[in-house]
């Protein structure tokens, strides 16, 4: 069964922090690499509904640097999702760390989709409430004109959209270096299809070098088994709730399954080193 996976680097270089010279978004893809990601991907991914997607990257600061969708027009997907897709990436950058987070005997490495925040949020969840923390700005969100939407000016490229997301399709971009530069958001199918898309989308972009994966509490007792392939991926361990209600995830960070939902998460792209 998989967990959330921490992994810790041994190079000097991940020691430090992307809040520097190197932050911001002309180190990321641009708005064309990231459309031919998102299309690739979203071909890729058999799973869901086969709908086109949105998709979104932010820079660690949770900046809007590119935002683009697959199919003919901005109407080919549900209009909804372009903002979605952008609060899944703020979402997973604001709660993922890379190396930098360790220092003076505390803090480790974590990274966090949106898909393992689910259960965490749900009423009783360790984290319930976080979703309604760091609303989306609806003026950078919904500001015009809407022709540009998915375009390389998209009005939301240059500001802080804010918002969290608790289901599948935000994930944090790791660089060679094994530094945390921002985050990818994905949405237009189901949230288990926007997951894999998102997934397959980080690889494609060449982002998804976490490292090599190790356990915060070694033994059985730990919270966190390893899937050094996958360390973010989706969780699939929730059961029905004997007392009726939201289903229990014996992890915590469970995410339920969807319509559709053929690929088996350790079929994904396995991440870089």
């Amino acid at each position: 069964m998989k967990r959330i996976a921490l992994f810790a680097l041994s190079c000097a270089a991940c020691a430090l922090s992307v809040f520097g010279d190197d932050n911001g978004c002309g180190n990321l893809p641009s708005q064309s690499q990231l459309k031919a990601a998102l299309a690739a991907a979203t071909s890729a991914e058999s799973s869901g509904l086969n709908m086109n997607m949105w998709g979104t990257i932010v820079d660690r600061d949770g900046i809007v640097c590119a935002v683009a969708f697959t199919g003919t027009n901005r109407g080919s997907q549900w209009p909804g999702s372009r903002v979605i897709s952008a609060q899944k990436a703020n979402t997973a950058n604001s709660f993922s760390l890379d190396p930098s987070a360790v220092s003076g005997g505390n803090g480790f490495v974590l990274a966090l989709s949106t898909a393992n925040l689910y259960s965490a949020v749900q009423p009783g969840g360790s984290l319930f409430g976080l979703q309604e923390s760091n609303p989306v700005d609806t003026g950078v969100a919904y500001q015009g004109p809407s022709s540009r939407f998915g375009m390389a000016n998209d009005p939301m490229v240059g500001s802080k959209i804010g918002g969290v997301n608790v289901f599948g399709g935000g994930l944090a971009l790791y660089n060679r270096d094994h530094q945390i530069v921002g985050a990818v958001g994905v949405s237009g199918d189901t949230s288990c299809a926007d997951h894999n898309i998102a997934w397959r989308t980080r690889n494609n972009l060449g982002l998804d070098h976490l490292g090599s994966p190790t356990p915060i509490i070694p033994g059985p007792a730990s919270l966190f088994a390893m899937d050094p392939a996958h360390p973010d991926n989706i969780i699939y361990d929730i059961v029905a709730n004997p007392a009726g209600g939201t289903g229990v995830s014996s992890s915590g960070f469970g995410h339920p399954s969807c319509f559709n939902q053929t690929t088996a998460p350790k079929s994904l792209p396995p991440v870089q080193q």
